[in-house]
């Protein structure tokens, strides 16, 4: 279960503030059109401090500017009456876009959309190589199954290769052009409990330049609580394995909103990996924002990169399809 974001936190004419607001609107449509699970549960944006107040203040104010993230202050009283269980001393930001989808399922779909249409999937599959040739592009990829090496040639090729697309990047483009990933690992935490509840995503105040949004509540299909994602920058995109020093970390920032947890029914989940272009990059407005990167790569025609597709490039992706088809195809 992944969370579809409204596009709040983010300068107007980025593009990740005008490709998650497009690839919001498009994936609600899509999952009602096939029957994708998802729901719009809301979320509060929760502060504790005069200070967090102040920030959850310039969010809010900031999605007023975006004309499609439509967020508004909740009450004392409207927020005991609906969320009794979360703790927001300074008050309360809601955002009224915001959403979750099964993420599986809309993967599973899109696959079967892709090979319907003629698109072919190999999964287990490593690309070794790309060489220009004159008619596009030679890629070369070898099976992590059998170790039998393939070779395909493309008039166009797109780099969506998540933390792997600054190898791939790296592979066509000259040196001086080289792209050097930065991981931000972050780990997931399961709740066993059956109290405290909540029926929105509750996320705490931002913290400039902490390349997350906090350790926060979200939901599944069921309305069973999840915490998470942390953030860990860590060297190696494989490093996967959930650390209990983070689980300690993270109770105190949980009970901070939910003060009824209870932290023994907490417990490691799974962790996964932002792909980041730059280590220490902000959420905010701010020197320390990173974009999106897509560009078709000068000098290199039909070869379109995707670098630093983090959160909301779930929510996004619809949106970023409909773009690169227009830098290629029209």
């Amino acid at each position: 279960m992944q969370v579809i974001h409204a596009g709040l936190y983010y300068p107007a004419d980025s593009l990740k503030t005008k490709l998650c607001i497009q690839g919001r609107n498009m994936l609600y449509d899509l999952c009602s059109k096939h029957a994708i699970p998802h729901r719009n549960t809301k979320k509060w944006i929760v502060a504790q401090t005069a200070e967090q107040w102040e920030s959850c203040l310039r969010v809010h104010k900031h999605a007023q500017t975006l004309g499609d993230a439509p967020t508004r202050i909740v009450g004392r009283d409207e927020a005991a009456r609906r969320e009794p269980d979360v703790k927001a001393d300074a008050g309360i930001v809601e955002s009224l876009s915001t959403g979750i989808v099964d993420s599986h399922s809309l993967m599973t779909y899109l696959q079967g959309d892709f090979e319907d249409r003629g698109g072919d999937v190999a999964f287990k599959t490593r690309v070794t190589g790309v060489e220009r040739v004159s008619d596009g592009y030679e890629i070369t990829a070898v099976s992590d199954e059998d170790g039998s090496v393939t070779t395909i040639t493309a008039e166009t090729l797109i780099n969506s290769a998540g933390h792997g697309a600054c190898a791939i990047n790296n592979l066509i483009l000259p040196e001086e052009r080289h792209r050097e990933p930065h991981y931000a690992k972050g780990t997931y935490f399961s709740y066993g409990g059956s109290r405290p509840k909540a029926s929105v995503l509750v996320y705490p105040a931002t913290v400039p330049g902490h390349g997350g949004l906090g350790t926060h509540l979200t939901l599944d299909m069921g309305g069973r609580i999840r915490f998470g994602p942390d953030v860990e920058w860590v060297d190696d995109p494989n490093d996967l394995q959930p650390s209990a020093a983070r689980l300690e970390q993270a109770i105190p920032e949980i009970l901070a909103y939910m003060p009824g947890v209870d932290p023994s029914a907490i417990s490691l989940d799974y962790c996964g990996i932002r792909p980041k272009l730059s280590r220490g990059g902000g959420v905010n407005i701010g020197k320390t924002f990173q974009d999106f990167v897509i560009q078709e790569e000068e000098g290199f025609p039909g070869f379109v990169n995707l670098l630093g597709i983090e959160s909301p490039g779930l929510t996004s992706s619809l949106a970023i399809g409909e773009m690169v088809d227009g830098i290629l195809y029209r």
